[in-house]
C-alpha cells in the first residue's frame, strides 16, 4: 500500500504544480492584457477561476493525504495513548464520512445533474460538470488517504 500511495503523491503533485503554472500564465496574461494591450483577455479570466476550483480541491485532498492540512489539534496535542488514538479514528472517521457523503456522492449528484442539463460555461464553451467534477475527484482521493491513515495510522 506504501508503493501505491507514494505513486498517488507522485501523480497529484504534478497535477498540481501543472494547473498551477496554468493558472499562473492565466493570471499573468489576463493582467499582460489588461494593463499593457488595453483588451483584457476573458478566457484566461474563466479559465483562471477553473483553474483556481481544480488547484485547490486537488492541492486540499494532497495536504490531506500529507498529514499538512489545516487542523485544530488542540485535543490531540493533550491527549496520549489509547485517548489520543482514538480520538484520531474518530477524527478520520468524520473526514472519511465527509468525503463520501458530501464530496464523492453529493459532488457526483452535481456533476451528473449540470452534465444532463448541458450547462455551459459562457466564455470557454466547456461543460460545467467537468469543472464540477473536480469535487467528487478530490473527495475520492481523500477516501483514499483516510482510509490508509485508519489501515496504518500514523505513529505520532
Amino acid at each position: 500500500m506504501t508503493k501505491f500511495i507514494y505513486m498517488v503523491d507522485r501523480i497529484l503533485a504534478a497535477v498540481c504544480i501543472a494547473l498551477m503554472i496554468a493558472l499562473v500564465s492565466c493570471v499573468v496574461w489576463q493582467v499582460f492584457s489588461r494593463y499593457v494591450l488595453g483588451a483584457p483577455s476573458t478566457s484566461t479570466d474563466e479559465m483562471a477561476r477553473f483553474l483556481f476550483i481544480w488547484v485547490g480541491l486537488l492541492g486540499a485532498a494532497f495536504t490531506l493525504g500529507k498529514k499538512k492540512h489545516l487542523a485544530m489539534d488542540f485535543m490531540l496535542i493533550v491527549l496520549e495513548g489509547r485517548k489520543k488514538a482514538l480520538l484520531q479514528i474518530v477524527i478520520t472517521l468524520i473526514g472519511l464520512f465527509f468525503s463520501i457523503v458530501i464530496m464523492v456522492f453529493g459532488g457526483g449528484s452535481l456533476v451528473l445533474k449540470t452534465l444532463s442539463v448541458g450547462q455551459i460555461s459562457p466564455v470557454l464553451g466547456l461543460q460545467m460538470g467537468w469543472v464540477y467534477a473536480a469535487i467528487p475527484i478530490s473527495g475520492s482521493f481523500m477516501i483514499l488517504y483516510l482510509l490508509r491513515d485508519l489501515i496504518v495510522p500514523s505513529q505520532e
